[in-house]
């Protein structure tokens, strides 16, 4: 079977076209799939024979040269023998990592979202935010189960991940954890993200995900009608802390903050615009865009009514936790009889539609005060607004026929 095993030495030169010297490359092909390192030594171009694989000549430097590299060969059959005998799969790369001493080939996928999660903790409030660790780890919590469930085993081969695999997650999130389709795909994609480092090592021979492909399903995001807004704001509470939420989701309806960036919110971030009046200007957490957003009354209203506010971590507001709002507006909603399901997240889209576009701010202004990286992003806010669609078209009529009147 040797004759699936191809073993070449070539040379590869250097950037300088003068270079009279170049390094030896062994190159190792098994059924048609290869690896490539370098063998660290380097031999005068000129007396390199390229069909006989080594250097010319019977001087000192040639004949070591050669007896390393026919090392080497042996080297390699003996390891390529040893998978034989003991009737283990074979590669190309599996061969190479032997003989370099790199066991990197055996990583399992829960220990890279170990040692990935490990990292980046370190990094949170620097390159990432808690929530993405958050979202890191659960997908770690969703892989493990998955791997024990389906394999019976605590870990799997992170070289053994294929789109078999990769569908059998897919089919146990949604099935197992009742999950939908979108979030699913959110936690595949941290797992394409963790195989992918172990492509880019070299740890795993082809990409699973390179033609893998599952399209986002379109979902029309709620948002909040004028009326509504109206009725949250007239609405009267006599407990402290739902009126902080109240307030604060009010606030995003006017700013099109999202909640990690209401809750790092400080007076450090309230600037002079270019019209002399009160701008935010913050990176957004999520995109590390920035958004800049003139100050609109009722946000102004709610700033003024918490100046007062002593945080000692200078907080503009008072935000709880994500779970704790979006927990306390499940109340307020009941309490306002709004029939919809009342999150944080439906003030961004809120303040993106019924504020903003329906009152005909340009979608290029709107995606600058939201931070988006793309107007494509935005734009899915605008194809919702069939009302705002109506007003436009009401007035287009009232042209046309201002002008069909100026012909007759």
């Amino acid at each position: 079977m040797q004759d699936q095993l191809s073993i070449l030495f070539y040379t590869r030169k250097s950037k300088d076209k003068n270079a009279i010297q170049a390094t030896v490359y062994l190159r190792i092909t098994y059924e048609g799939r290869r690896v490539e390192l370098s063998t660290m030594r380097k031999v005068t171009l000129s007396k390199w024979n390229l069909k006989a694989n080594k250097v010319i000549g019977t001087s000192i430097e040639a004949k070591q040269v050669n007896r390393n590299l026919d090392i080497i060969k042996n080297r390699i059959y003996e390891i390529y023998q040893k998978f034989l005998d003991n009737k283990e799969e074979i590669s190309a790369l599996k061969i190479k990592d032997v003989y370099l001493g790199n066991n990197d080939s055996q990583k399992s996928i829960i220990e890279m979202f170990e040692e990935h999660n490990s990292r980046m903790k370190k990094l949170v409030g620097k390159d990432y935010s808690f929530r993405t660790l958050q979202r890191y780890e659960t997908t770690k919590k969703h892989i493990t189960s998955f791997v024990l469930l389906n394999y019976k085993i605590k870990d799997y081969p992170v070289k053994d991940i294929d789109v078999k695999f990769i569908n059998s997650f897919i089919y146990y999130l949604k099935t197992e954890l009742d999950i939908s389709h979108n979030s699913s795909l959110k936690y595949l994609s941290y797992l394409k993200k963790i195989v992918r480092v172990a492509y880019a090592n070299g740890w795993i021979e082809k990409d699973p995900f390179y033609n893998f492909k599952l399209k986002l399903q379109v979902i029309e995001r709620e948002f909040l009608t004028k009326e509504e807004i109206i009725t949250l704001m007239e609405k009267q509470f006599t407990i402290p802390r739902i009126e902080h939420v109240r307030d604060v989701f009010l606030f995003s309806c006017y700013t099109g903050l999202a909640y990690s960036d209401v809750f790092k919110l400080t007076s450090d971030d309230i600037v002079k615009g270019i019209d002399g009046s009160q701008w935010i200007k913050i990176k957004r957490t999520k995109t590390k865009t920035l958004s800049s957003i003139p100050i609109l009354p009722v946000a102004e209203k709610i700033i003024e009514k918490y100046k007062h506010l002593d945080s000692p971590t200078g907080k503009l507001l008072p935000v709880y936790s994500n779970q704790r709002m979006n927990s306390y507006l499940k109340e307020i909603a009941d309490r306002c009889e709004l029939k919809k399901n009342l999150t944080f997240h439906m003030a961004r889209h809120t303040f993106a539609t019924t504020v903003t576009l329906s009152n005909g701010v340009p979608i290029e202004s709107v995606s600058k005060m939201l931070g988006h990286r793309s107007l494509k992003i935005t734009q899915h806010y605008a194809k919702i607004l069939d009302e705002k669609l109506s007003e436009d078209m009401n007035l287009l009529k009232k042209r046309i026929a201002i002008e069909d009147n100026k012909r007759i």
